[in-house]
């Protein structure tokens, strides 16, 4: 069995993205007697966190930061020192991005398998640099049957007489909310293997999370069924906002008012008020990709209706962007110039990954229509990369939510931000699309 011993305990996050930087710094304020480093290759990422500056924009992050950094004992660390580090470590987290990959043979029926390569070179590395036993957990979305493969990985490369466990410990955080659902989780989800070491493990791991969260929310299952439990969850809610949406296009059609009916469907207990309201689309790092992943797990099964069906959910929220902004210029033909309200996928973060915006705006382009953007928390210099390729007829970038009114026609609010509830647009459209 794995001894951790009763010393204070060392745990090394690889990764300092949207899951790895907010995770270790929420552990890092719940856990006061953990030493928490966070490691990531990117210097300007980790000089940024190091910084007033921070790579990432989420309430409450700033706040938690300065509680840390006030202590007689800070104990966060962000760094690029892999060497010196992992060696110290007690538990790893994994938290690199798997972002969706080009696998032989995928199409749009078939899916997409997940890029595994910054994962694989993250394990091996941890596998070479350990000198103790440890823990290690996967926090990155990964394929069904990856911890079995991580333990042998690991396992083949460690120093002699060095033992470890791996663990499946993935993330349910929304960017915008991240912090809260850190501090406050409807459910912590530990996978592990059914061995006496690897339930000691989930253990170790589910004390941890203890220390703040409730032991009831804490749930440990096997390894495969955690892994699975991540892909389900984002399949389950991108398939609800696609219904509403889909729901949106036929109340349309007949007269019927989307909001109304989904306030009616709301009142019934078993579907509820949650991501009922229809939008320009999701978007995001994660929906399209875990969705794609789980019908490219589908097809390898032969599953093939089943295939289908998950990526008839991607197909619809693609259609959902091209139809807003097809509306849109059909019910407002003399329009010249559009203000877009948000360029992140959603509200209260900076995130730009798979922006229903950018589809849009390129919709409009294309129809000959010039653009105004507005997001205080993306940067100029971020929105002018995205859209820099295909996107030349964006021609002002407002500096506030006052000036990206002068001399439009239309406003699209994209991302809901609830700063611009009151502004005097001449119209204001896809509020209630």
């Amino acid at each position: 069995m794995i001894c951790l011993g009763n010393n204070r305990k060392t745990v090394v996050c690889v990764g300092a993205g949207y899951v790895g930087g907010p995770t270790s710094v929420i552990l890092a304020l719940k856990a006061p007697d953990v030493d928490v480093h966070v490691l990531d290759k990117s210097v300007a990422r980790v000089e940024a966190w190091n910084s007033d500056r921070l790579p990432i924009s989420e309430p409450g992050l700033r706040d938690a930061l300065r509680a840390i950094k006030g202590r007689p004992r800070p104990n966060l660390v962000f760094s690029t020192d892999v060497d010196g580090l992992l060696p110290k470590a007690d538990i790893v987290f994994i938290a690199v991005e798997t972002p969706p990959g080009l696998s032989h043979g995928s199409t749009a029926r078939s899916g997409v398998a997940p890029d595994l390569g910054t994962f694989h070179a993250a394990v091996r590395q941890v596998a070479s640099l350990v000198t103790k036993d440890v823990i290690i957990v996967n926090k990155s979305t990964v394929p069904c049957g990856t911890a079995d493969e991580t333990a042998r990985t690991v396992r083949s490369r460690l120093r002699p007489g060095i033992r470890c466990e791996v663990l499946s410990n993935p993330e349910f955080l929304a960017e915008g909310t991240a912090v809260e659902n850190l501090l406050n989780p409807d459910r912590v989800v530990i996978g592990s293997s059914q061995s006496p070491d690897g339930l000691a493990a989930a253990t170790v791991l589910a004390d941890l999370y203890a220390l703040w969260v409730p032991r009831e929310r804490i749930v440990t299952l096997s390894t495969r069924s955690s892994e699975l439990a991540k892909l389900a969850a984002n399949m389950l809610l991108s398939q609800r906002i696609s219904s509403v949406n889909a729901l949106s296009a036929v109340c349309e059609k007949l007269g019927a008012d989307v909001t109304e009916v989904s306030r009616a469907c709301a009142l019934d207990r078993r579907i509820g008020p949650h991501m009922l309201r229809a939008s320009v689309g999701f978007g995001g790092s994660c929906f399209k990709k875990d969705v794609l992943h789980l019908a490219h797990a589908a097809h390898v099964l032969s599953l093939d209706e089943v295939a289908a069906y998950f990526t008839g959910i991607v197909s619809l929220n693609s259609c959902q962007t091209e139809r807003y902004a097809k509306a849109l210029v059909e019910h407002e033909p003399r329009i010249e110039c559009v203000a877009v309200l948000g360029f992140a996928f959603k509200p209260d973060t900076g995130d730009t990954r798979e922006s229903p915006a950018i589809a849009f705006i390129r919709a409009l382009i294309i129809n000959g229509i010039s653009v105004r953007v507005y997001d205080p928390l993306v940067p100029k210099p971020r929105i002018i990369d995205a859209v820099r390729e295909s996107l030349r007829g964006l021609t002002f970038l407002a500096d506030s939510h006052l000036t990206v009114s002068d001399g439009v026609y239309a406003a699209c609010d994209v991302d809901r931000d609830r700063e611009k509830d009151d502004l005097p647009w001449v119209r204001y459209v896809g509020r209630g699309l």
